[in-house]
């Protein structure tokens, strides 16, 4: 059978969320997940979905994990998508339009995210467009360990009807992904051999609030809103001062 289109999702301990993503994702003629060791019930959930589930017991950063799951895929067209992602069916009556149609190389979307049940249009998490949709032999993801993005060689169009993003359902999810992130931003930093301060992360956190809360409107997302311009800052300070440990710690 030609496949069309391929879906990759990058998952570790996703029980909760890998069902949801996957019955969004049905549409696509492959469905591939690349499990980062889970110990919960991932594998089986998504194997239980008809997904083709390869498990790779080393994790190596965002990039690579997204690109070995790439090298996965046997479809013309390529979607990204989280775990804690979902495409609406209006999306993928978008999608599918698009890849018929072949206007560009590969496609953008706007995603809407969800703050411990609020979703978020100011705060700078809107519109958040994401390119998660390419032809296969004509993108790659960046080697970011976090943070990685599509490298794509061609023209890039955008899509209208939003991915839906729910990485925060409780404020302790906020407090772990803080957590992971910054450790991993902070590896990205040392191994730049940029040198940071100690003051770095005090005036760089206190700036990503002034930025989250007023600059970009977090304030008209309300209660939510404030919980999530102290949850960047926090992040900012620690991805800086664990950078700043690391640089020390090396001298």
């Amino acid at each position: 059978m030609t496949v069309r289109l391929s879906a990759i999702v990058i998952a570790r301990n996703e029980a909760r969320n890998i069902e949801a993503c996957l019955d969004s994702l049905a549409f696509c003629d492959q469905c591939i997940v690349v499990d980062g060791d889970s110990g919960d019930d991932t594998v089986r959930l998504a194997r239980g979905k008809g997904a083709s589930v390869t498990i790779a017991k080393e994790w190596r950063g965002f990039g690579p994990q997204k690109n070995f799951a790439l090298s996965l895929a046997s479809g013309d067209w390529v979607l990204s998508v989280d775990a804690d992602e979902r495409v609406s069916d209006e999306l993928a009556v978008e999608i599918r339009r698009a890849i018929t149609e072949g206007l560009a190389e590969a496609y953008e979307m706007p995603r809407l995210s969800t703050f411990c049940g609020r979703e978020m249009r100011h705060s700078g998490w809107y519109p958040d467009y994401v390119l998660r949709l390419f032809r296969r032999d004509r993108a790659r993801f960046s080697d970011d360990l976090v943070h990685e993005r599509v490298i794509c060689d061609g023209e890039v169009g955008r899509l209208k009807q939003p991915l839906t993003h729910h990485p925060v359902l409780r404020l302790e999810d906020a407090l772990s992904r803080m957590d992971r992130y910054s450790s991993a931003r902070a590896e990205m930093i040392v191994s730049s051999g940029r040198r940071v301060s100690f003051f770095t992360g005090i005036l760089r956190g206190w700036w990503t609030f002034f930025q989250t809360y007023f600059i970009r409107l977090g304030f008209l997302d309300g209660r939510e809103g404030f919980l999530l311009a102290v949850a960047n800052a926090e992040g900012t300070y620690y991805r800086y001062m664990k950078a700043w440990l690391k640089g020390r710690d090396r001298v």
